[in-house]
């Protein structure tokens, strides 16, 4: 029987004159996606992307995983085709339907009928669909309020289409329809959720990392690097990630900076580094995994004192939630279990015993001003060196 990927999406039909824009984007990255998996046709169509297996060697488990990663899809059907009579709908719900309720109790029909020369309305179509599920599994019972599962027949354009029900898309906007950002991207379980949440919302990201070598060591970095394979899956399968040692600028704040200061400090630092690579590589905003009042500099007092060293705005899609609602959505994504891996960062490495929660600007600037910023800053951007990530691996570029 010949099944078909029925993707439905959500706010792109709000779009208006620019839908076009938004599903052309759609269809390229579907179309990147499938290539691993077969020889798919995919197109568009009454405000459904379908993708259609060219052959049976098509691995349509694979597919189907794969469209679960792609912003933009709110729903996912594989459906059954057949023609558009009742005779072969019917056939097709006796044959297709039955393995789906396996160990259910409870189902209703629901049909739409895109197709208005289609002699039956949908209600007509749902009874007779009723009936033959009724007729293949005489154990079922209809229940039209809380049903175990909802059979669905779709009418369309080209065929009908028989399948129990959707599963959930990634939702969000397609990656690259709301420009570029860099995300500040260390070890632990924050940072990768918020690039996730960011591209989710359109945003293609690339990242930076800032290193403390030999205070952290090679395999903190290959845990980085393997955070930006899991996050690059919902990136266009790809992710850049710049590199930047701290390591000089950490050794200038211990031997002339109060300890109380060394965080903010280093986090104005690690701002203003990534705002000039911002603007070299054309992002248009910076993005941390920053919660507010979870750690010392993420207090309201001091991220007032690092954001002025930004010219790019700086999105926090973290910003108003619990730990554990970012723990949930790391074992949602798959990168929890690599976060916790216990390698330090340049965060965790000469941390004050008592960092200031509630600074003053103004003392901040005098703590500062002990180094010379701009020469700090530019000898750090030197050394930086690139990293090209996909979701099978890395290559460094020097």
């Amino acid at each position: 029987m010949k099944e078909i990927l029925l993707l439905k999406y959500g706010e792109i039909v709000l779009k208006g004159a620019n839908k076009r824009y938004f599903e052309d984007m759609l269809l390229r990255q579907l179309r990147r996606k499938a290539k691993p998996f077969g020889d798919f046709e995919i197109y568009r169509s009454q405000s459904t992307i379908y993708i259609e297996p060219k052959s049976d060697f098509c691995d349509m488990d694979g597919m189907m995983a794969a469209a679960g990663k792609v912003f933009g899809i709110v729903a996912i059907c594989r459906a059954a085709v057949c023609e558009k009579n009742m005779e072969s709908i019917l056939a097709t719900v006796k044959e297709y339907i039955p393995p789906h309720l396996a160990g259910k109790k409870t189902f209703k029909v629901e049909s739409k009928r895109s197709d208005k020369t289609f002699p039956l309305d949908s209600i007509e179509i749902s009874r007779e669909a009723g009936g033959a599920v009724l007729s293949a599994c005489p154990h079922m019972r209809v229940d039209v309020h809380n049903p175990d599962v909802t059979v669905r027949v779709e009418v369309r354009d080209f065929a009908a289409y028989v399948h129990p029900g959707p599963v959930k898309g990634a939702g969000g906007m397609p990656v690259g329809s709301n420009g570029r950002g860099l995300l500040l991207l260390s070890g632990g379980i924050d940072s990768p959720v918020a690039g996730y949440m960011m591209a989710k919302r359109g945003m293609t990201m690339e990242a930076i990392h800032f290193e403390s070598f030999p205070y952290t060591s090679e395999m903190a970095r290959d845990k980085v690097l393997r955070l930006a394979q899991i996050v690059s899956e919902y990136n266009n399968d790809e992710m850049i990630v710049h590199v930047v040692s701290l390591t000089k600028v950490q050794e200038e704040l211990v031997k002339h900076c109060d300890e109380d200061y060394f965080t903010l400090l280093l986090r104005r630092y690690m701002m203003a580094i990534a705002d000039r690579v911002a603007s070299k590589f054309y992002c248009g905003a910076l993005v941390t995994g920053e919660s507010l009042g979870q750690v010392a500099s993420q207090t309201t007092e001091a991220i007032g004192v690092t954001d002025p060293v930004a010219t790019h705005p700086v999105f926090r899609p973290c910003i108003g939630l619990d730990k554990e609602d970012i723990v949930v959505t790391a074992r949602k994504i798959g990168t929890f279990e690599t976060s916790i891996e216990p390698y330090e960062d340049c965060c965790t490495v000469f941390t004050p015993r008592h960092p200031r929660t509630r600074p003053d600007l103004q003392k901040v600037l005098a703590q500062e001003a002990k180094l010379p910023f701009e020469e700090l800053v530019e000898e750090a951007l030197a050394g930086m060196y690139r990293v090209d990530v996909t979701p099978e691996g890395y290559e460094v570029r020097q």
